[in-house]
C-alpha cells in the first residue's frame, strides 16, 4: 500500500524562462522549509536564481481562510522563492489570513494595497477578485483560480490583462464522477454542497451538473453561507443521495472533517476536488497537487520580478492529475478497491 506523506509529482518543472536582471525586483526567499514537487506536464525546466546580487522585495500573500490545500500552496511559493534565491534580507513576506470572514478580507486587502508591496500573491478565487477590483497598481500573482476569465481577474488566459496573472486548478469533474462509477457503482442521486458565493464552486458544480445531466445522473443541492451550517448542510443529504461530491470551495473545504465525518457514518462516499479533501476524510478524488502549483506561480513572479511585464507572463491551466483514495474511509464504508486502482492510486491511510 503507498501512502502519502505529501503529494509530490514525479513530473518536470515549468519552464519560465528568466529575463535579464533588470526589472522592479529580483532574487529574494523565505524561511520556510518545504521544498515543491516538480510542475506540470507544461513544463520543462527549472528557473533559475541570476547570478547578480539580488534586490530586496516585498510580497504580501493573502488568504480567506485556513486549511491545508491552501498552506500546501503558499508553501510551495515561499519555497519554489527560496529556491529561486529569493533568502534572508533579500524578501519580506507579510502574510494575511482573514479566517473566513469577507469583511476582513476586503479590510486586508485594502491595507496590502496602502503598503505599496512589490506583488501581491492571492490564494483561490475570492481573495484574488478582491485584490484585482482594488486596481491598486500592485501586481497580483494569484494560485489556484479554477476560472480566472469567469471570476474576472483576466480577460484572456493567453494576454493577461488587469495587471495580474497566476495558476488556474482546472477541476477534472468528469473524471472524478467515473472514478465514482468505478469505486461506487451504482449511484442514483449525488448530493452537492457549496457556496454560491463562490464563483469558483458554482462554476464547478455547474460543470458536474451539466455532466450528470448528460448521463442521466440525479443530483440534490444543499446550499450554505456560512461555514456554521456546513455540517447540517450535510445531515440534510443522509437518506436521499447515494454519494456526495464537494467543489473547489473555501469554506466547505475548511469544514470538510465534519462533512466527512457525517458522510461516514451513513456510510456514503464523499467525493473531494482536491487532495487535502481525501486526507480530511473524503473516500477519493482526481486532483493536481498543491505545492507544485504554487511552486509554479513563484516561478511566474520570478519572471516579472526579473523584468518581464506582467501582461506578458499568460495565465496557466495546471491539469497534471492524480487519483488519490483514503484507504481508511474506503474500509470504514465498506468499498473494496479494484486492484487496478489500489496499484496506481495515490492511498492515504
Amino acid at each position: 500500500m503507498k501512502k502519502l506523506a505529501t503529494i509530490l509529482l514525479a513530473i518536470s518543472l515549468f519552464t519560465m524562462s528568466a529575463c535579464s536582471n533588470s526589472g522592479s525586483g529580483s532574487d529574494a526567499g523565505s524561511a520556510s522549509d518545504t521544498s515543491p514537487a516538480s510542475a506540470g506536464s507544461q513544463a520543462s525546466a527549472a528557473v533559475q536564481p541570476d547570478s547578480a546580487a539580488p534586490e530586496a522585495v516585498s510580497i504580501g500573500i493573502i488568504q480567506l481562510a485556513d486549511n491545508g490545500a491552501f498552506t500546501d500552496m503558499r508553501e510551495g511559493f515561499i519555497s519554489r522563492m527560496a529556491e529561486l534565491g529569493y533568502t534572508g534580507d533579500k524578501i519580506d513576506i507579510d502574510y494575511k489570513n482573514a479566517q473566513g470572514d469577507t469583511t476582513t478580507l476586503n479590510s486586508i486587502c485594502q491595507d496590502m494595497a496602502d503598503s505599496k508591496k512589490d506583488l501581491i500573491v492571492t490564494i483561490a478565487t475570492p481573495p484574488t477578485q478582491a485584490m484585482v477590483n482594488l486596481e491598486s497598481g500592485i501586481p497580483v500573482f494569484f494560485i489556484s483560480v479554477s476560472d480566472p476569465v469567469a471570476a474576472g481577474v483576466i480577460t484572456d488566459m493567453a494576454t493577461p490583462d488587469k495587471n495580474a496573472t497566476g495558476t488556474s486548478n482546472a477541476i477534472p469533474v468528469d473524471e472524478i464522477f467515473k472514478l465514482s462509477d468505478k469505486l461506487t457503482p451504482g449511484v442514483k442521486t449525488y448530493g452537492m454542497i457549496y457556496n454560491t458565493s463562490e464563483i469558483n464552486s458554482v462554476n464547478t458544480v455547474k460543470k458536474a451538473q451539466e455532466y450528470l445531466d448528460s448521463i442521466g445522473v440525479a443530483y440534490k443541492e444543499a446550499v450554505v453561507t456560512a461555514s456554521s451550517e456546513v455540517q447540517q448542510a450535510a445531515q440534510s443529504l443522509v437518506g436521499s443521495v447515494d454519494a456526495i461530491f464537494v467543489p473547489n470551495d473555501s469554506m466547505i473545504q475548511s469544514a470538510l472533517p465534519q462533512v466527512a465525518e457525517v458522510a461516514n457514518e451513513a456510510k456514503i462516499p464523499l467525493y473531494g476536488s482536491s487532495a487535502v479533501m481525501v486526507a480530511h476524510g473524503a473516500l477519493a478524488t482526481i486532483s493536481i497537487d498543491d505545492t507544485t502549483i504554487g511552486s509554479i506561480t513563484a516561478e511566474m513572479a520570478h519572471e516579472f520580478l526579473n523584468g518581464t511585464p506582467i501582461g506578458d507572463i499568460p495565465a496557466v491551466v495546471v491539469s497534471q492529475f492524480t487519483t488519490v483514495i483514503n484507504q481508511t474511509t474506503a474500509d470504514a464504508i465498506g468499498v473494496a478497491l479494484p486492484q487496478d486502482l489500489a496499484d496506481s492510486a495515490v492511498l492515504m491511510d
